[in-house]
């Protein structure tokens, strides 16, 4: 293991160890965003944690397999969160907590920076506002895609067939 992977560790068992602090300190910690270390990337919206938690990307949605964009988008998201990679977890208290199929709905920060809304500012990802909620990034991930579809950045420029909808996420047209 190497020093950087072993102090990753380290980082989440002291977060972990903090969380198991009185019930008020506890709820405080997991607003204010917990952290774990990337094990996979599993598609341009979606990732897997060494500790085996699920996350999905809130408020944001990429190309589903076979649509126009998706490796690239899941490329986009490796070169953002690679393997080994210690991340923040942001949740919304104004937003579900698990999807469907129980992964963690958050936000991802690496190093500071706002994964889901730098996936939007590239095109490598959508607005997405599921039932219209609107969480916190909400305003700012409007805006990000709507700068990015006039740049052409991402899939604005690389798929004809890509339209904004917010309810309904990414819409990029099929592969070619």
């Amino acid at each position: 293991m190497t020093a950087s992977r072993a102090a990753a560790r380290i980082s989440v068992a002291l977060a972990v160890v903090a969380a198991g602090c009185a019930d008020g300190e506890a709820e405080t910690a997991a607003n204010s965003g917990d952290r774990g270390v990337v094990a996979a990337v599993s598609d341009g919206d979606s990732l897997r944690l060494e500790d085996g938690r699920r996350v999905r990307l809130l408020q944001v949605d990429a190309p589903e397999r076979g649509d126009c964009y998706y490796d690239a988008s899941a490329r986009a998201l490796r070169a953002l969160a690679p393997r080994g990679r210690v991340v923040r977890l942001e949740r919304d208290p104004a937003l579900d907590e698990h999807d469907d199929f129980g992964r963690l709905l958050r936000y991802l920060r690496v190093d500071g920076v706002n994964v889901n809304l730098r996936l939007v500012e590239r095109g490598a990802a959508a607005p997405y506002l599921f039932r219209g909620e609107r969480g916190r990034y909400a305003p700012a991930l409007l805006r990000a895609a709507g700068r990015a579809r006039a740049a052409r950045r991402g899939f604005w420029g690389g798929c004809p067939g890509a339209r904004l909808v917010p309810g309904l996420g990414a819409v990029t047209g099929r592969g070619r």
